[in-house]
């Protein structure tokens, strides 16, 4: 694993990107200025092998997830959680009937030496997507830049879609339309060019696409059913919405008790994600498989806040329910060092040993990669990466597309 600086420079490329659908490049930084998430001229290289290596890895953490599902529901871990009461009936529902699930992505610890470390799963609501299987694609079809990339996210989304809307059309007897949800509560762009970027997928794999609004959801009090503003019932919904913020919202009730009984909507993801998108997920892993020679080498040892060794002097704190690095604090030699703005943490922390991210530094600074490795139906599916110049990844990082096997040029006369 290495970065790269080609020096190459697609010309227009900020006016092709956004015509890719990454229409939310211009970041807006503490100060004023405006700078691109997106990387033009960098980008990371591995070999075949660290692909390798990272696809068997990743492969595993999703079986190690299915596992620590069961420990959870088994072992009635829901109070730890803080996972509310209302939402665990629909959550063991969903777990034993397996409705349509499609995506999530593993962030990850790696620089090419030894395995690849847990950092997180985002596992309900990740974004990152269309930067991941659209841009950074057409970016290496067009620079020619490496033999290849790990990326097979969209004939890999297309396959999902397949797969679980013809499952539900057996069991129910209707072919589904798939309405797909953003809320407009977020205004750069990215959940709806993720939405969009998803109607495709679901489109090409032969259903109806529906873009939806989540405020414009409407729920029927005479039948207790959701439908959407032009009267037609909600089959299937992909939420770009979290649980647990649908839960506590006025209808969250409603959802849980619509989408238990025969002809409700279905929701993607579906509700047993909120055991994995909680960071409460680390210690359980790291209980689980922390001592196991093979797979807990993939783990940080990881702990709720009041469970940590007292011996800790070094660790980063996350909020359970957290997102794009808000509240998170790595903490050194006892006392908080850095510590990230934010609304989250009143349901509480997990701590994980602090591996600082690699640095891979250039003229412009050091350059902290975080690797986000997705997964598809529950297989691995490719990788985005993105960097930041400090240790806590953020809604301020940049997205640098990568490569596989690149050769550079021979300088002239060698």
């Amino acid at each position: 694993m290495r970065r790269v600086e080609s020096g190459i420079v697609r010309p227009g490329w900020e006016a092709e990107i956004e015509s890719q659908g990454l229409v939310y490049n211009r970041t807006e930084v503490p100060g004023g200025e405006v700078r691109s998430y997106w990387r033009e001229g960098p980008f990371y290289d591995f070999s075949m092998a660290e692909i390798q290596r990272l696809e068997t890895s990743v492969a595993q953490l999703f079986s190690m997830c299915e596992a620590a599902g069961d420990h959870m529901i088994e072992h009635e871990l829901f109070d730890r959680m803080r996972i509310p009461p209302i939402a665990r009936p629909q959550i063991r529902r969903t777990w034993e009937a397996e409705p349509p699930s499609v995506y999530g992505r593993f962030d990850l610890r790696y620089d090419g030496e030894g395995p690849p470390k847990l950092l997180e799963f985002n596992a309900d609501t990740p974004t990152g997507l269309v930067e991941s299987a659209v841009t950074q694609w057409n970016w290496h079809l067009f620079t020619g830049q490496g033999a290849d990339q790990w990326n097979a996210l969209h004939d890999k989304l297309v396959a999902a879609w397949q797969r679980n809307l013809l499952k539900w059309e057996r069991r129910t007897g209707l072919r589904p339309r798939v309405h797909l949800a953003w809320t407009n509560e977020e205004t750069s762009g990215e959940d709806r060019m993720t939405v969009a970027y998803l109607m495709d997928t679901v489109v090409q794999a032969g259903y109806e696409a529906v873009e939806l609004v989540v405020e414009d959801i409407v729920l029927d009090d005479g039948d207790g059913r959701f439908y959407d503003p032009q009267g037609r019932h909600l089959d299937v919904v992909f939420k770009l919405y979290p649980w647990e913020w649908l839960i506590e919202d006025e209808f969250g009730a409603a959802v849980l008790a619509d989408s238990a009984r025969p002809g409700g909507t279905t929701w993607v993801e579906p509700a047993y994600k909120m055991l994995w998108s909680t960071k409460a997920l680390l210690p359980v892993l790291w209980q689980l498989f922390g001592t196991d020679p093979v797979l807990g080498e993939l783990l940080l040892p990881a702990y709720f806040a009041d469970e940590a060794p007292s011996s800790w002097r070094e660790y980063v704190r996350k909020p359970l329910w957290g997102r794009e690095g808000a509240n998170v604090a790595i903490v050194r030699d006892g006392a908080v060092a850095v510590e990230m703005p934010g609304r989250y943490g009143t349901e509480g922390f997990v701590v994980q040993e602090f591996a600082p991210l690699p640095d891979f530094p250039g003229v412009d600074g050091p350059h902290h990669p975080v690797l986000g490795a997705w997964v598809v139906d529950g297989e691995p599916a490719g990788l985005g990466i993105r960097e930041s110049d400090g240790l806590i990844t953020d809604n301020l990082s940049y997205f640098v597309p990568h490569t596989i096997d690149y050769v550079a040029p021979r300088a002239p006369g060698r």
